[in-house]
């Protein structure tokens, strides 16, 4: 049995981890961590998630025996918990986007002692839309303009997404570019015309879009477009939970959900 701690716990994917991890046989709620000024701390885990009581209240981070850890929080609670984790020997799924720079030198400290493993995206059709896409951009080269649209509900504080930043990467990847070289961020006023190898990226924030991630291909003549549409986040859940039961027992190391998907 995986005894899983999920981190960020009253928030919406964290209520989800908790719902679904219940209907895995293979996995036991050990923790459920908040901040500690949250107002839910003391509830029941289970019952905070609409499920039947767990017997876990949420709590502030504490010491628990634990095999993994999902953290779906904001990137200073996330920071925090790979550190906590890396001390306790407990290997870590991150799905918290926005932690910039800092998130991959903790990450990379923390491999050295326990197993992590951060997605910008946990869905299986996105993970395949990132081979997709650095194949396309390959092909196509620079005869073809590259711009990112992403949309998502209006409570998400980073943009563009980790999700857009991945699909850009990959994109980068195939056209032999550095995308912190060619990445332009929205166009406002007399910007003058598009250059050759700029990859743009534009945000969207309206109601409670789940995550719309769309890649144009703009040629002379032709448009070719990726894109994918998720419909629920109960598809990032699925997703995280398949990456804890692969990353447990794991030796240390960084990890991506290609391992876990088997998309070497």
């Amino acid at each position: 049995m995986i005894r899983l701690i999920v981190n960020g716990a009253a928030g919406r994917m964290g209520r989800r981890i908790l719902a679904l991890a219940t209907e895995d046989k293979e996995i036991a709620i050990a923790a459920a961590f908040e901040r500690p000024d949250h107002p839910d701390l003391g509830k029941d885990a289970g019952a905070l998630a609409g499920v039947e009581p767990l017997g876990v209240p949420v709590t502030a981070r504490k010491d628990v025996a634990a095999d993994v850890a999902v953290d779906f929080s904001h990137a200073d609670s996330a920071l925090a918990m790979i550190d906590w984790c890396a001390e306790h020997g407990i290997g870590i799924v991150v799905g918290t986007t926005g932690m910039g720079a800092e998130g991959g030198r903790r990450l990379d400290a923390a491999a050295k002692r326990i197993p992590c493993l951060l997605a910008a995206n946990m869905s299986l059709g996105v993970n395949v839309l990132l081979r997709v896409v650095r194949d396309v951009a390959a092909a196509l080269g620079d005869a073809y303009d590259v711009e990112i649209v992403e949309a998502h509900h209006n409570r998400k504080k980073d943009a563009p997404s980790g999700t857009a930043l991945a699909l850009g990467d990959a994109v980068a990847a195939g056209l032999g570019r550095k995308l912190d070289d060619v990445a332009v961020h929205g166009r406002h006023g007399m910007v003058g015309e598009r250059t050759v190898k700029e990859i743009g990226f534009h945000a969207v924030r309206a109601g409670d879009i789940v995550g719309e991630h769309t890649v144009v291909f703009g040629g002379v003549g032709e448009r070719v477009e990726v894109r994918h549409v998720a419909t629920s986040r109960d598809t990032f859940v699925r997703g995280a939970l398949r990456a804890a039961r692969f990353l447990a027992g794991k030796p240390a190391g960084r990890y991506t959900i290609a391992d876990v998907l088997g998309l070497r």
